[in-house]
């Protein structure tokens, strides 16, 4: 098994010699070469018997020999780690088999071809539904042992793309999604109901062609965001879009409902392009309250170049994105906004109950900067006292994706877990890391059987969510 293992591992570096220069494929983000499956993984500390179910996270992982253009284009690979009842049972990954896996265009002579995905962006359940996401095709539907069904259309209702950022409304069960476009129609608004229909599509009326990677759902409201990042047919990575100081920022707000397209309203902010949306609600006044990460013009050039592997990138794909937030007054027609940390953080997330809701946790992953602090980490903010907390990963460690998991019997918002899983280059391993959420404290060490390349995003998925499927 060694000596496999050790071809295994030549074969890799032998795989990227070619591309050394591309950041996305070298160090924490040298792709995996095979399909493991393995068993009975050794855990240190103690595993909460509430946690039984799947951490399943996804990441660009192009086959060996394949050099994307762009760190986007690398195709699906998923990573599971099955807990049950204090054991880890098992780890294994696999590629999702899309068209793309195997090359084929996503342009035909017929138009954009919406199967040939790279499936590796996300992955949620949804009405006991695994599928795996990437924003500019349809989702991939996952067996509860990763293998790939294939392309899932809610039974024919779906002739849009999806975002790989859904939200399920933790009071109705709804999943709230959109699907974006260069072309018009630019912007689609999809509501799936608990048991997985599509109930609802709109086109959003005065939307452009701006990059849209996620949203924000609040009790009352759908709330999209266009940055400054908008459709370049120029750009030839094979991701068409680059800054444009000629895009304006905007904020659109919809009423939630069927005829909330009616009252879609867009007010402008200032320059700027967010990824992902810690989570937004409406304030005691009305407002409207967002989050989230955003980069300048110098901070998207800095990862648009470390995305593409093209000179003068930063050294981390988010080494300058900052916290910003914005109160939407609908009253007023006025948007204030600010940087209310300046820590370099990406991925936020948080007690999902809370989404659309007013939170007072939110969680994300720190980047080194120039200001005091070294290395990766996981950081929790308090909302409430401006306090912030960060469980350092240690030298050469890099965690993803920090996913809260609601303890048993929770009485508060951060009684629960953060899982995490860390590279560590310098064991040339992968582990993952069971935090507990309140005080960022390590409960359990999962030890993993190769190291896991540093991926996107994920999401526990509970044995309940699955039914008799989940095994």
């Amino acid at each position: 098994m060694n000596a496999a293992r050790t071809r295994t591992d030549r074969a890799a570096g032998e795989a990227c010699a070619t591309a050394a220069a591309k950041p996305y494929l070298t160090g924490h983000y040298t792709p995996v070469v095979e399909e493991v499956t393995a068993a009975a993984l050794t855990v240190e500390g103690s595993l909460p018997p509430e946690l039984t179910g799947r951490l399943i996270r996804n990441s660009h992982n192009p086959k060996p020999g394949i050099t994307p253009a762009h760190w986007f284009k690398g195709s699906g690979m998923v990573h599971g780690i099955r807990l049950r009842e204090g054991r880890a049972e098992w780890y294994r990954n696999r590629w999702v088999h899309t068209p793309a896996l195997d090359g084929a265009p996503y342009m035909t002579d017929r138009g954009p071809d919406l199967t040939a995905s790279t499936a590796g962006t996300h992955v949620i359940e949804h009405a006991g539904r695994l599928l795996a996401l990437c924003e500019a095709n349809l989702p991939f539907e996952l067996t509860p042992d990763l293998e790939t069904v294939g392309a899932h259309d809610f039974d024919g209702k779906l002739r849009t793309a999806m975002t790989a950022h859904p939200k399920t409304d933790p009071v109705t069960g709804e999943l709230h999604f959109f699907g974006s476009s260069p072309f018009p129609p630019f912007l689609t608004h999809h509501v799936a109901d608990a048991k997985g229909a599509i109930v609802h599509s709109a086109e959003i009326p005065g939307a452009t062609a701006a990059l849209k990677h996620d949203f924000a759902l609040t009790r009352h409201h759908v709330v999209f965001v266009e940055g400054n990042v908008t459709f370049d047919p120029a750009e030839h990575s094979g991701i068409p879009y680059s800054w444009s100081d000629a895009q304006p920022a905007r904020i659109g707000v919809m009423p939630r409902g069927g005829d909330g397209v009616q009252g879609v309203r867009w007010l402008s902010i200032e320059p700027g392009s967010l990824l992902h949306v810690a989570n937004a609600y409406e304030d005691g006044r009305g407002r409207i309250v967002l989050e989230g990460p955003t980069v300048d013009r110098e901070g998207f050039r800095l990862s648009w170049n470390w995305w593409t592997g093209a000179p003068g990138r930063g050294t981390e794909p988010a080494a300058r994105s900052y916290t910003r937030r914005w109160v939407v007054d609908l009253a007023a027609g006025s948007v204030d906004e600010q940087i209310i940390d300046d820590l370099p953080v990406e991925f936020p997330t948080l007690n999902e109950e809370y989404l659309g809701a007013e939170n007072r946790y939110q969680y994300a992953v720190s980047f080194p900067d120039e200001k005091g602090f070294g290395g990766y980490g996981i950081v929790k903010y308090d909302r409430v006292t401006g306090a912030r907390r960060i469980h350092r990963a240690g030298d050469a460690r890099l965690p993803s994706e920090a996913v809260f998991v609601p303890a048993a019997r929770a009485t508060c918002e951060d009684d629960g877990y953060l899982l995490t899983v860390v590279s560590d280059l310098k064991q040339d391993a992968s582990q993952l890391l069971v935090l507990d959420a309140a005080g960022l404290d390590r409960i359990a060490t999962v030890h993993l059987p190769h190291r896991v390349p540093a991926g996107i995003h994920g999401s526990w998925i509970p044995d309940s969510a699955l039914g008799a499927a989940a095994g």
